[in-house]
This record gives C-alpha cells, sequence and structure tokens, in this order.
C-alpha cells in the first residue's frame, strides 16, 4: 500500500471508530450500528457478543459512555485508550478495533473488571 493510501486507510479507520464513540455517548443507537458489519464480533472481559444487532440492544441497555484518551491507527487496525464509564464507576480501558470496507468487523477491549465484580 503506498504512503498516501495509508494515511487515508488510518484516517477513514480513525473516523468510524470515533463516529461510532461517539454515536453511543449520545445515545445515538441508529448512527452507531452504521459503523459495525452486520457479523461484527466483540470480545470483551466480561464476555463476547457476535452480530451488530445484538452488540447494539445490549448498548442500549448498558449505556456506557466513553472518554478517549489517545488513537492509534495502522491501516484498518485502530487501538484506543479511555475510560469507560459502567454505572457509574469509570474503568481505564483499551479497545482493539478492526475494520474492513470502512466498517467495524471485530473488536476487543481489555480492562481489570475486578472492582465491578
Amino acid at each position: 500500500m503506498k504512503s498516501t493510501e495509508k494515511q487515508l486507510a488510518e484516517h477513514n479507520s480513525k473516523v468510524v471508530v470515533t463516529d461510532f464513540l461517539t454515536a453511543l455517548n449520545k445515545e445515538d443507537f441508529e448512527t452507531a450500528r452504521a459503523q459495525l458489519a452486520d457479523n461484527v464480533t466483540f470480545k470483551g472481559a466480561m464476555g463476547e457478543r457476535n452480530g451488530a444487532d445484538v452488540y447494539i440492544e445490549d448498548m442500549k441497555t448498558m449505556k456506557f459512555k466513553y472518554d478517549v484518551k489517545k488513537i492509534f491507527a495502522d491501516e484498518n487496525d485502530v487501538c484506543i485508550w479511555y475510560d469507560i464509564n459502567m454505572d457509574g464507576k469509570t474503568f481505564f480501558s483499551a479497545g482493539w478495533y478492526k475494520l474492513e470496507e470502512e466498517k467495524i468487523k471485530s473488536f476487543q477491549v481489555i480492562f481489570d473488571p475486578r472492582p465491578i465484580l
């Protein structure tokens, strides 16, 4: 991939992930859903989800809020350091988002879950 193509892929990937998190923060679940591939997979410290509709339905209930600290991109991979607020508790977390065709195809989020267990 040429340097300009790589830069464009990284920019587009960052925009998709940022739009996704911004939409979740605003509880704009339709816009958040539009950033996901239909068959997206999610893995987290507390479980897994398969499929965009399943994930979004869970987010409608959980209503997490994201405070992005830093975003790193390498072509279609985006890594984010952020605080996630869950039920009034805030956890420093890392998320790794993999994109295909400018949609989030899979992502993983890691954090120390002990304070909520």
